[in-house]
Parts: C-alpha cells; sequence; structure tokens
C-alpha cells in the first residue's frame, strides 16, 4: 500500500532563534519543510532538504507560491501589524492549521502583566487567527534564555562588571530548543486544536543568580553590580526601540520579590524535563569567552 504523502510546513522566521530549531525538528520527524525568507542569500544557512520560498510578510501576495500545497504554518510575526489581517486571510486560503508563535500576555503573574506593544500586536493576529476557523494553536514562552548572550556576554567576555537594573527581577528562563520542540510537536501531532500553550523553564531566577550560574559554568566568579533603570535606558539608547525597553524595565520592577511564573507544559507534551538554566549555559559556553 502506497504511503500518503505528508503535506509540508512553511515555517516563517525560518532563520531566527526558534524558527530555525523547528525545522530541525520537522525534519527529525520526517516532515517535509518549506522556508520563508526574505533574503534568498541566508538559504545558505539552512539544510539542504528544505524547500526554500522568498516572500515577505509586508507583501502578502508574495506568500502564495509558498503557501500552495502546504499543510500548515508556522508563524513567527517579524513585521508591522498592518498587513496582519491580509497575511492571515491568505494563510486561511490554503493551510488547515496554523501554529502561532506568542507571548503570554494572558499570564495572570505581574511580569506579563505590564503595558506592552508587542503584547497588543499578538493578541490581535490572535483574534485575527481564531475568526478564521482553522485548526490553531498558539505558544507562548516566556523570558527566552538565549537573551543573556545580548544582555551580558559583552561583560563576561571582557572580564567586566556585568551591570543591570533590578538584580533581583525573577523569572524562568526557557530553552529555545523547548520552545521549537513543542511548537514542531504542535504542528505535526494530532491533538493540539485550541492548545494555548504557555512555555517557561523549570525554575524561578533573578538576574543576579542567572550570572552567577554562567559563572560557575565558565569556572570563575563574575560580578554583578545593580544598574538604575535610567542608566539602563542610557547604555541601550539606539539599540533597542524606547517602548521595548521600557516594557522590559516594567517587567522586571514587577517580577522583584515575585517568583516567576512556572508551567509544565514542555514535559506534558514533549514527555522530557524543561532544560535548566544551567544546562542552557553549559551548551553555550563559546558565547561568553573571551576571543569568542
Amino acid at each position: 500500500m502506497n504511503q500518503v504523502a505528508i503535506p509540508p510546513v512553511l515555517v516563517t522566521g525560518a532563520t531566527g532563534r526558534v524558527g530555525r530549531v523547528v525545522i530541525d525538528e520537522l525534519l527529525a520527524a520526517g516532515v517535509p519543510v518549506r522556508a520563508l525568507l526574505r533574503r534568498p542569500e541566508a538559504a545558505a544557512t539552512l539544510p539542504a532538504e528544505v524547500e526554500v520560498f522568498t516572500g515577505d510578510l509586508t507583501v502578502p501576495e508574495s506568500l502564495d507560491p509558498a503557501l500552495r500545497g502546504a499543510g500548515a504554518v508556522f508563524l513567527v510575526w517579524t513585521a508591522p501589524p498592518g498587513s496582519a489581517e491580509a497575511v492571515v486571510e491568505r494563510l486561511a486560503a490554503h493551510v488547515r492549521r496554523i501554529v502561532f508563535l506568542s507571548s503570554p500576555h494572558r499570564t495572570p503573574h505581574p511580569f506579563f502583566e505590564q503595558p506592552n506593544p508587542m503584547a497588543v500586536l499578538h493578541a490581535g493576529i490572535e483574534q485575527l487567527i481564531a475568526a478564521t476557523g482553522l485548526d490553531s494553536t498558539v505558544i507562548r514562552p516566556g523570558m527566552l534564555a538565549s537573551n543573556a548572550p545580548a544582555w551580558w556576554a559583552p561583560a563576561i567576555r571582557a572580564g567586566e562588571v556585568v551591570r543591570w537594573p533590578y538584580g533581583a527581577a525573577e523569572s524562568a528562563p526557557v530553552d529555545d530548543r523547548d520552545v521549537a520542540a513543542v511548537a514542531a510537536r504542535t504542528l505535526w501531532q494530532g491533538g493540539h486544536d485550541g492548545g494555548d500553550y504557555v512555555l517557561t523553564g523549570p525554575e524561578s531566577l533573578t538576574h543576579a543568580a542567572q550570572v552567577e550560574i554562567i559563572g560557575d559554568v565558565l569556572g570563575r566568579r563574575i560580578a554583578f553590580e545593580e544598574m538604575t533603570p535610567d542608566e539602563f535606558r542610557s547604555l541601550w539608547e539606539g539599540t533597542a526601540p524606547g517602548p521595548v525597553v521600557d516594557m522590559l524595565l516594567a517587567a522586571w520592577s514587577a517580577a522583584v520579590g515575585q517568583p516567576a511564573y512556572i508551567t509544565t507544559t514542555v514535559a506534558d507534551i514533549l514527555g522530557t524535563a524543561p532544560r535548566t538554566f544551567r544546562q542552557w549555559a553549559v551548551d553555550h559556553t563559546p558565547a561568553f569567552r573571551e576571543g569568542s
């Protein structure tokens, strides 16, 4: 008897921190993969078996070739909101399933309840997806462990003091690989229609404790010093948008003295415990070593 061909999954954000690993997870499960790229040259970073399409979320009609014949889409929104409605309409015209990478804006915890323009964008896209009637799943990772290199690696590599605001703010960093594995599982495995999954790491850690763990993994003590919010704004001026900086500062301020919100969702879906922040740090030590 001939096997029924599995329709391909289209991955947007295909070279990003989560999307790139989703591709590997899908291929390992025997699912054919398409990648949507804005720049064709980025295809060099993808496995040879991935079918590459050039398209842009700000130009909804550019998605049509990648969507024809696809069965599902992993949607990572990386564009301004103006084209979201037209993009979701196009997805609904071609596929039967959407898995959307969102944020935990519905989560009842002070860390996630601060004013957040990204959460507003995500909530709007979720409403658009729900209105299509398609099978859909929403993935809501908390703070990603992979933020640590951008935040602290320059100082750590230089052997300097790590200066950061709200050192006592607690979060439960989740490994990008666990987020990607859950997303991939919900794309190819049945039973996840309507799923609304908040993903976290397994432990509540302050900023200072995370830096201490990185130092422990590197085999040296890393000094941590509190920075004021205004100093942080000045440090990140021109690097991150002002509303994003304000959102982070508000969330961290609200998280001081509040144990992080922790879920068992990663283990529930994958059947294995989520990676700890220490495991993440061990696997990413080159990012923090001098000369890297």
